[in-house]
């Protein structure tokens, strides 16, 4: 039947949104590179809804989600990353044409960003066999990843404070991002999930909390609200989360 198929159709043009965000990031257009890793999300969050709502699940497709989800949440954001260490080295709209002619040490800066896309790929192979996380998460989950480090992105092309976009800015604050962001991707830190079986409060109760301040945080500081909602995900997760 046709509808099996809706939910990996959804997931193709999750991995379209991500090859192109890739593109765009390796020619400098961090703007639209990070639209369209938001478009992957949006993409990444529907084809999970329609096939819970067609009961349309499959293994191909499972698969093909972590595949996706790779190019979109671990690959894009990476090369967005190794885009800023570029801009923190050589200034603003600076891309490198030849890196063989970078020093070792420039060689190397730049490879740190690297870490996210293997980072990555490690959360989501471990995701696929963990019987742990039918219910939250262990370690961030890279959709989490790449919409903090979009809105990095965000906050350095389009800043409004001058003294955050500075030390945001700087190599050694992308460097010390890069890894700890990689260290929560493959960490057991246990983190809850946002995909709501039912709509009850009772059963809800930090899900809805943690949107409702999250919404609030994006409205009053846009790309800053992005960045602090991940922050707040991680502490709540941390501190609030009910133990099981």
């Amino acid at each position: 039947m046709l509808k099996k198929h809706i939910p990996n159709f959804i997931t193709c043009l999750n991995i379209c949104a991500g090859s192109i965000a890739i593109i765009l990031a390796v020619q400098g257009d961090l703007p639209h590179a990070v639209l369209f890793i938001f478009l992957g999300a949006l993409f990444d969050f529907f084809d999970g809804m329609a096939a819970r709502l067609l009961h349309a699940y499959s293994p191909i497709g499972k698969e093909l989600d972590s595949l996706a989800d790779m190019i979109s949440f671990g690959l894009a954001p990476g090369v967005i990353m190794m885009t800023l260490l570029e801009y923190s080295i050589f200034g603003l709209h600076v891309k490198v044409e030849n890196l063989a002619a970078l020093s070792l040490a420039q060689q190397l800066t730049l490879s740190i960003a690297l870490l996210i896309p293997v980072a990555s790929g490690l959360r989501l192979a471990k995701f696929n066999i963990d019987t742990r996380q039918t219910e939250s998460f262990i370690g961030l989950p890279t959709p989490a990843n790449a919409l903090f480090i979009s809105a990095l992105a965000l906050i350095i092309e389009n800043g409004k404070y001058q003294l955050i976009d500075s030390v945001l800015s700087q190599p050694l604050t992308l460097i010390i991002l890069t890894i700890v962001m990689s260290y929560l991707l493959i960490s057991e830190v246990h983190l809850f999930s946002l995909k709501l079986k039912t709509l009850s409060w009772k059963t809800n109760q930090i899900q809805y909390i943690f949107l409702f301040l999250s919404a609030i945080l994006i409205l009053l500081f846009y790309q800053y609200g992005i960045a602090a909602a991940i922050i707040l995900y991680l502490l709540i997760s941390i501190f609030f989360q009910p133990k099981k």
